[in-house]
């Protein structure tokens, strides 16, 4: 009776934002052996459902590692660090691991090869006071920096962020509502479109620390967006990565967010 009542009493907001936890879901991590969250937010049809593999894990915070380029993108377009998607960075001649890096970029070949040398340069020259004063604008996790002004989002850097959290900024980029211009803002979602269909487009942003990958965005349908925000544990390192975005493919396949797999 008591649970009842306490059911009766909820608020309705309440109610409509309870997560729910998918036993399929650990099915795939588990085939993919594979631990870590996933959170789903579906939009779709005027709806909220918001769906988890191991709400816990979705609540605590982890380095979001190259997923900061996202609003990091905004925070060096609002700035004036960098003026537009056409303007050309010179590569510092640095011989880096990852062959794309050793070139010339522009802000959709940096996004798109989630080139850190870039961002750090970014980093320096909005200098630490405008990267804190961004960060707490955005309320973006714990919206640390610590002393470490070209490394607080990766690997061991104080910027910590929550599954959770991410789905919640991605929900305000999506609608327009950060504070920077919608122009910026939309550029940005311009930038993070990694595959598309007749009727579908998929927004997102990988991210890797070394021992933790990450793999958040959305995918647009005519009917609303379905947010994602995927982490997971990479003691395989690079050869975890791929199942990054191959879980949240099946996950989302579940709830014909995405077509069919080919």
């Amino acid at each position: 009776m008591a649970g009842t009542l306490a059911l009766a009493l909820a608020p309705a907001n309440a109610l409509a934002d309870a997560w729910q936890e998918r036993s399929d879901w650990s099915e795939i991590f588990r085939a993919n052996e594979a631990s870590g969250t996933l959170l789903v937010v579906d939009k779709r049809n005027g709806n909220a459902a918001t769906l988890v593999h191991d709400g816990e894990r979705a609540r605590e915070r982890f380095v979001p590692a190259s997923t900061f380029k996202i609003p990091h993108t905004l925070f060096a377009l609002d700035a004036g660090v960098a003026e537009d998607e056409f303007q050309v960075f010179a590569w510092d001649g640095v011989e880096r691991s990852i062959p794309p890096w050793n070139a010339d970029q522009d802000l959709r070949s940096g996004m798109r090869s989630s080139v850190v040398w870039l961002y750090q340069q970014f980093a320096r020259e909005l200098g630490e006071e405008r990267e804190r004063r961004y960060l707490e604008a955005i309320d973006y996790g714990n919206a640390e920096i610590g002393d470490d002004l070209e490394n607080f989002w990766l690997d061991e850097g104080m910027l910590e962020i929550s599954a959770e959290e991410q789905i919640e900024f991605l929900e305000r980029l999506y609608r327009n509502e950060l504070p920077f211009d919608e122009a910026d803002q939309r550029l940005v979602k311009d930038l993070m479109i990694t595959a598309a269909g007749s009727d579908w487009i998929v927004r997102g942003k990988t991210g890797w620390s070394g021992q933790l990958g990450w793999w958040v965005g959305w995918v647009e349908r005519p009917n609303g967006p379905v947010f994602f925000a995927l982490n997971m544990e990479t003691p395989n390192r690079m050869a975890d990565l791929p199942k990054r975005q191959g879980i949240v493919d099946e996950a989302l396949r579940t709830i014909e967010a995405l077509p069919p797999a080919n």
